[in-house]
């Protein structure tokens, strides 16, 4: 019997009994859906996560700080001591050839130094501190910051700022201790307009007369200076914690330029002296982002960066946790939507077994004329990977249709990720996984059928 028979002959068949059809699709399709969307939840919580840690620090991003090392050989390995009593010359500080050293590393598509360093910014009476980032214009890119006003800084020439959204609710009258931002919701001070005076020597602001904190030194009042703001951060939505909102970032050539015009002669805070209390010659960074090619690598690489005597940490042990956790929970509501799968499987078998007790004369007749025993198995398989293909195909539709209304009720909320997801492998696999299980539902029933007897067949006919 050729395959487009048995086709024509399930499809018929299922045409002549629609009421019980119908309700089997019906079961295969709530199952279908249910175990859909339960997946579909787990990883849209998934998705959401890992954009977030993308967002706020990056997959593949390492952070690589100067450490205190000793090394020694154990078992052939070299094992890495750090030790906060180990000297100075045991420190191994980020500069230059530190972040070349980084590049050459195996699996490294990047490197680049960070400093990080406090400044003071005041305007009238108010007065805020200044967390500033500097870096190349490529570690601000990889930020990914929305600009609201103005453009990131990449001139080297020039020392120009760029704000986080946040920075101007942290001005403060020092006197009164007095937030106008958190009083009135009025910001004391608009950033892209007004002149703000940056002092790079907080040492000197404080222990001078007019520091905000003076205790009635004698230190001369440092100088104060007048840098371009290039732009702004896009504000963020009410209520949502911005990473880089108290920041200022700026780029790192020009602002190690600056600082070295300012201190002249002089160690520039945050970096370190020798033992006579002068500055050393190089010039060295907070810290090194090494951005690596895939995120399989990223331990690996952090152990060769270890290996070095430098600390390095990444977002690494965090993803595997959170991977290992929303593994748990996909299983979980899997299970919960396969439930109601296994309900359809046994709607499937009995409505197979049914149809048999119908047709048993028809079946009978089929094997008197000699047809196969094969075929006979292989029609009610069609007709069960019908139910499992329509009701499969049907569920599917109505999770995409429950995904929707899920995530727009939760945009309407205010939540901003998308918490049902659906992706294209999730889709086939449910419609594939949905006409495996009625096949599986329809095996022994159709055994049942080959194995009739024809003229007991016709006879209880």
């Amino acid at each position: 019997m050729r395959i487009l028979d048995l086709l024509r002959m399930s499809s018929g068949s299922l045409l002549k009994r629609k009421f019980r059809t119908v309700l089997t699709v019906l079961g295969v399709m709530i199952g279908t859906a249910s175990i859909v969307v339960m997946v579909s939840l787990g990883l849209g919580i998934n998705r959401a996560q890992m954009e977030t840690i993308e967002k706020y620090g990056g997959l593949t991003t390492i952070e690589v700080r100067e450490g205190r090392n000793e090394s020694r050989s154990a078992g052939g390995g070299s094992v890495v001591i750090i030790s906060s009593s180990s000297s100075s010359n045991d420190v191994k500080r980020i500069d230059d050839a530190a972040v070349e050293t980084l590049k050459g590393l195996a699996h490294v598509t990047k490197a680049y130094p960070v400093l990080n360093y406090s400044a003071i910014a005041k305007y009238g009476p108010y007065e805020t501190m200044l967390s500033i980032q500097a870096m190349p214009p490529e570690g601000i890119e990889d930020l990914n910051i929305e600009v609201g006003e103005g453009y990131l800084p990449t001139s080297s020439d020039e020392l120009e700022l760029f704000y986080g959204n946040r920075v101007a609710a942290d001005f403060y009258n020092p006197k009164t201790y007095s937030y106008p931002y958190y009083e009135t919701g009025e910001y004391a001070v608009d950033l892209s307009k007004d002149t703000l005076f940056i002092i790079l020597d907080q040492s000197a602001y404080f222990n001078s007369p007019s520091g905000s904190n003076s205790s009635g030194g004698n230190t001369a009042p440092p100088k104060k200076y007048i840098f371009k703001t290039a732009g702004i951060e896009k504000a963020s939505p009410e209520g949502e914690w911005s990473q880089n909102g108290y920041s200022v970032f700026c780029n790192l050539e020009a602002l190690e330029t600056t600082l070295k015009r300012v201190f002249r002669n002089k160690a520039i805070p945050g970096q370190p002296t020798g033992a006579n209390g002068k500055p050393y010659k190089v010039f060295y960074y907070s810290r090194a982002n090494v951005v690596v090619d895939d995120i399989s690598n990223v331990t690996q690489v952090q152990e060769a960066i270890n290996s070095l005597g430098y600390s390095s940490s990444s977002n690494i042990e965090w993803i595997q946790s959170t991977q290992e956790q929303m593994a748990n929970i996909q299983a979980l509501l899997g299970g919960i939507g396969a439930v109601s799968l296994l309900v359809a499987a046994i709607g499937i078998t009995n409505t197979m077994m049914m149809s048999i007790y119908e047709r048993t004369k028809e079946i009978g007749v089929m094997k008197v004329l000699g047809c196969d025993m094969r075929n006979i198995q292989a029609l009610f398989l069609i007709e069960a990977a019908y139910i499992g293909f329509i009701g499969g195909l049907v569920g599917l539709g109505l999770s995409y249709a429950i995904s929707t209304v899920i995530n727009r009720a939760l945009a309407a909320g205010g939540e901003s990720t998308v918490t049902s997801y659906i992706p294209p492998w999730l889709a086939a696999a449910a419609l594939v996984f949905a006409v495996i299980i009625g096949m599986v539902a329809g095996f022994f029933p159709s055994r049942r059928a080959m194995r009739l007897s024809p003229l007991a067949a016709i006879r209880n006919e």
